[in-house]
């Protein structure tokens, strides 16, 4: 009996990581959970780059989840100096900072839900339609950019569909595109490749997954890979 047992609980807790590792979680404060290590491939040492060439744009996708979920479930939100960010958002301003580039949301003409499940369920519609979501805000000068980073969270084991419509709005060739992700377990998925793939003109650059529990701990770590990359602090 007490094998029985173990083994449906072994199974409800994989289940459960499995669901949570799509979305982000929501968490009214940032419990200052200690940073999760970095996998091999982030914090392999490399040799000194030449920074990638023109004016920065930090581009980045976030939808926060409002329904008040506990801390011990996981955080979607991050307060730092009295100001509430979504995970994605931090990061991005995090980039913003140490590089100098400039801060643009992209935002949806249709909000997303702000409960857990309808936002899991809602990603999940779009992602099997392969949805291309209308998009509020556009850059009206992407030209004056050299180089693009792009933010998001894991959905689905893959990008937001949002973040596709992004990628088909606008012509990224002779750009340095640099994608940066915020995620549950995932990590990246397939969101590399598939950007290599969508961009081909581009020149792509190794990104940065940070684990939505290392969110509000993550500026060592943003720090080092911009260092990487040939951003001097």
């Amino acid at each position: 009996m007490k094998k029985t047992i173990l083994s449906l609980s072994v199974i409800v807790a994989a289940a459960a990581c499995v669901i949570y590792a799509y979305a982000d979680r929501p968490s009214a404060t940032n419990t200052a959970t200690p940073s999760v290590p970095l996998s091999a491939e982030e914090t392999s040492a490399q040799s000194p780059v030449t920074p990638p060439k023109g004016k920065v744009l930090v581009a980045y996708f976030t939808s926060p989840e409002t329904d008040g979920v506990d801390t011990s479930s996981g955080a979607s939100r991050v307060v730092s100096n009295g100001k509430l960010y979504g995970n994605t958002e931090f990061v991005a301003a995090l980039i913003s900072q140490k590089t100098g580039g400039d801060l643009f949301r992209i935002k949806t003409a249709r909000a997303y839900p702000g409960t857990h499940k309808e936002l899991l369920d809602a990603a999940k519609k779009e992602a099997e339609a392969k949805a291309r979501p209308e998009l509020a805000t556009c850059v009206e000068n992407l030209d004056d950019y050299g180089v693009v980073f792009i933010g998001f969270p894991n959905w689905w084991y893959d990008m937001p569909m949002p973040i596709y419509s992004f990628l088909d709005e606008y012509d990224f060739s002779g750009k340095t595109l640099i994608p940066f992700c915020i995620h549950g377990g995932s990590r990246f998925s397939q969101a590399e490749k598939t950007i290599a793939s969508l961009e081909k003109g581009a020149t792509l650059l190794k990104g940065l997954a940070i684990s939505r529990n290392s969110v509000g701990d993550a500026e060592e770590s943003v720090t080092n890979w911009l260092r990487r990359l040939g951003f001097d602090q």
